[in-house]
């Protein structure tokens, strides 16, 4: 039957509503609604697409959600090679190549584009007429693995361009990536379902984006951000990288605002100590910087030596890692009656912080890694909150070095301990009648993204469990706090 105009229009304009509040929650990072609201939206639109089958399509954000798995990836040939940065870890080196661009262009001062380093995975995206159709990794550089439905369920990537003048293909490079604050929501729910814990955003973001079932890379908080052009037809792009990023931004495509135009050497080091300074702050994780010639002319004069641009380069970071001694190992119980071993660590300084917890996951983890009390170990911060245990130094391990053992009844409540064959995570059996389930179930009661409780936090459940006054959520209302 015909779809009545008027429900064509509010089809329209709902997607148009949501596809924005997209933008500013995913790409911007500043919602316009709640989270309350924007469901409502969705649902009104799911509801009218399951009333008129007709009105679906591929572009609507209903369709984000992923579809039936694929027996395989097929193999995507990239236009243009995506080759890889060679690097650079000292001044000197940076140095070196600064000289060498200034001799391949015969200039005394040179231009850079310098940002950030993205620890994640690289894509490449095709538009035609302004519509996502296709997107690949990496791969070897010249071939990629074809993951375009897993790409569509990227919230903060664009199905279609912004803008009038489109080109008839654009293809778009870019970097997949999680941030921290979602990475560690997603490890907090895999051991809240006893399953396996991601290492860290790198690899949660690359295992996701390889998913061959895409519902479940549409229930991964992954990220885009575009930072380079691989092909264009029908349009011409600017004549500078900082004017291609800037026009891409333009297009609705995230692009990193931590990018900066800098001159020779000196402005080159600056930006890397600046970002090295923020590194810590910033909401994903960097492992260097990029220096790239701003100039598309003068990249195309100095090409390509082997499988790498002459015209840029990565500036890494050394390593953020320190050695510490473990002074204990303790458990901790989360609101799904997990625990969870952490190390107690003498005081180190590593990453721009003082660390003194690093936690070993599960027992299983734990055994792997061999760690006991007393050991010296190797941490990596890596930006993280909370550190990681890389390696013990075995030849540095004391006669007698005490093994943990995981306990057999819970350290807050002396309910019993229990794991079940399939699951990697131990757990306390006393529900709610244990005080650290209980905080944790009523923090999580109070979240946000649950009741949004204002003023219920962490110190005030705390003191309610502590004194024994709340027992279970509906306590809070007998005592009229909510």
């Amino acid at each position: 039957m015909a779809v009545p105009k008027a429900v064509l229009a509010q089809a329209q304009t709902l997607r148009t509503e949501l596809e924005r509040h997209n933008y500013q929650y995913y790409v911007l990072d500043q919602p316009l609604v709640s989270d309350a609201e924007f469901d409502r939206l969705f649902r009104q639109l799911q509801q009218i697409e399951s009333d008129y089958p007709e009105l679906v399509d591929p572009e609507s954000p209903t369709q984000r959600v992923g579809g039936s798995p694929l027996p395989e990836f097929r193999q995507l040939t990239h236009r243009t090679p995506m080759l890889s940065l060679n690097n650079a870890f000292s001044e000197e080196e940076v140095t070196a190549f600064d000289r060498r661009v200034r001799e391949g262009l015969d200039e005394e001062d040179v231009e850079y584009l310098a940002e950030p380093k993205f620890d994640g995975l690289a894509i490449s995206l095709s538009y035609e007429q302004g519509r996502f159709i296709r997107g690949a990794t990496r791969g070897d550089g010249y071939t990629g693995e074809d993951v375009t439905p897993n790409l569509r369920t990227v919230k903060s990537m664009p199905l279609r361009l912004r803008g009038k003048a489109l080109p008839a293909l654009l293809e778009v490079r870019g970097e997949v990536l999680m941030y921290r604050r979602d990475f560690d929501s997603l490890n907090e729910r895999q051991r809240s379902n006893g399953e396996k814990e991601f290492a860290n955003p790198r690899n949660a973001a690359a295992g996701s984006l390889r998913q061959l079932d895409s519902r479940i890379t549409a229930a991964r908080p992954l990220r885009f951000f575009a930072y380079a052009v691989g092909a264009i037809e029908g349009a011409a792009v600017p004549n500078s990288h900082s004017a291609v990023e800037d026009w891409l931004q333009s297009l609705g495509l995230p692009v990193c605002p931590e990018r900066r135009v800098v001159h020779a050497v000196q402005g080159l080091m600056r930006f890397y100590h600046l970002m090295g300074e923020r590194r810590a702050g910033l909401p994903y994780e960097i492992d260097g910087v990029v220096y790239k010639v701003n100039s598309l002319a003068a990249q195309q004069q100095l090409g390509y030596v082997s499988r790498a641009p002459r015209f840029a380069i990565a500036h890494k970071y050394p390593a953020e890692e320190a050695t510490t001694e473990v002074l204990a190992i303790e458990v901790q119980v989360g609101r799904t009656g997990a625990l969870t071993p952490v190390a107690r660590l003498a005081p180190v300084f590593v990453g721009g912080v003082t660390v003194t917890n690093a936690t070993l996951h599960n027992e299983d983890e734990l055994r792997r890694k061999d760690v006991r009390i007393g050991d010296t170990v190797v941490v990596r911060r890596a930006g993280d909150v909370i550190p990681e245990v890389v390696a013990v130094v075995r030849e540095k391990r004391a006669k007698g070095a005490a093994e943990f053992r995981m306990p057999t009844s819970c350290p807050v409540c002396g309910s019993a301990v229990v794991r079940l064959p399939d699951e990697a995570v131990a757990r306390c059996s006393g529900g709610l009648v244990c005080a650290a389930q209980r905080k944790q179930a009523l923090l999580h009661f109070a979240s946000r993204r649950a009741m949004d409780i204002e003023g219920l936090g962490e110190k005030l459940v705390d003191q309610l469990v502590d004194q024994n006054i709340v027992k279970t959520a509906a306590d809070l209302y007998r005592l009229g706090l909510v």
